[in-house]
């Protein structure tokens, strides 16, 4: 898909508006002031002044009103630990991948990755694209649909069943990542033939070599150009993106468990989460409470304790 963007004058901004009114659709993502769909290109105007125009006709419109802006990303000192990245890295095409879940009892661990191509860092950051930690969990079920729509991506989600399973027979937490990852980034390689990045970075969980070591049985191994950095979110919005896809999908299983669990599913590993396990066991019962849990988690025999205490 062809992206351009604009740096408009008000006055200028108010023309396009009116040139596309009887092709107006109503876009919720932040920062989006009007949107129009063509049969080959969207419009998009942005509060910043920006307008970005999507699809194969992409050029063709974009040329009715100026020459492309040539914004060059501020490169940010971010403290990280991991590889050496190339200069200028975050103005280059790049696939990045994040996972979330990990540290949460219900709920299931999430792997996202996806590309950014250089043209399309502009058009991400206006989408709102940051480090996911600086986002609402609200705020992210209404980007993570548009950036699905927009970048070529993969997400996995390890249900608690099958991650039980997994974990039961002794495996890491950090080789189930570590295998997630892989076969995101296999998925996202296999879509964008025959494209490649120039890059992919993976948010650091594991060194490189602890990180092979835990996939040296897979038959198709990623290492080609591969990075991996601490705070990578900060450093490429493909990252950043990548949490945000994998933050939304995580999310939605969430809303999944509360509405078969008929309560609200917290997030996190506090006292509050044995609380609801507590009630959710009484219940429902083991079986069901370990479905929808990470089984091995302390959470578990804290729930417990005081389930015991509510029915004595």
């Amino acid at each position: 898909m062809s992206n351009v963007v604009l740096l408009l004058e008000a006055s200028q901004i108010e023309k396009v508006k009116a040139h596309y009114t009887k092709f107006k659709v109503e876009r919720s993502a932040p920062g989006v002031v009007f949107a129009a769909k063509l049969s080959d290109t969207t419009v998009t105007i942005y509060k910043s002044g920006k307008v970005m125009f999507q699809g194969n006709g992409a050029s063709r419109e974009a040329s009715l009103w100026g020459t492309a802006d040539k914004v060059t990303p501020k490169a940010t000192s971010v403290n990280t630990k991991g590889d050496l990245l190339p200069p200028n890295f975050a103005n280059l095409s790049v696939i990045g991948s994040d996972e979330t879940g990990t540290g949460d009892y219900f709920g299931p661990i999430t792997v996202a990755a996806c590309f950014v191509r250089e043209d399309q860092i502009e058009l991400v950051k206006e989408l709102g694209v940051k480090d996911s930690k600086m986002l609402t969990d609200d705020s992210m079920r209404i980007m993570a649909p548009e950036l699905m729509a927009t970048l070529t991506h993969s997400v996995l989600i390890l249900k608690n069943e099958k991650y039980n399973d997994i974990q039961g027979r002794g495996s890491s937490q950090g080789k189930i990542k570590a295998l997630m990852h892989n076969q995101a980034l296999k998925h996202v390689l296999k879509k964008m033939v025959p494209e490649k990045p120039a890059y992919i970075l993976i948010d650091q969980f594991a060194e490189r070599g602890i990180y092979y070591n835990h996939i040296k049985a897979e038959k198709e191994i990623i290492k080609e150009n591969v990075l991996f950095s601490t705070k990578a979110e900060q450093i490429h919005v493909s990252v950043a993106a990548a949490s945000i896809i994998a933050r939304y999908a995580f999310l939605k299983e969430m809303d999944r468990l509360s509405n078969i669990a008929n309560t609200t599913i917290p997030k996190g590993a506090s006292a509050k989460v044995d609380e609801i396990a507590a009630k959710i066991y009484l219940k429902h019962g083991e079986t069901f409470l370990k479905s929808i849990t990470k089984w091995h988690f302390a959470n578990t025999q804290k729930a417990m304790k005081l389930a015991n205490k509510r029915r004595s």
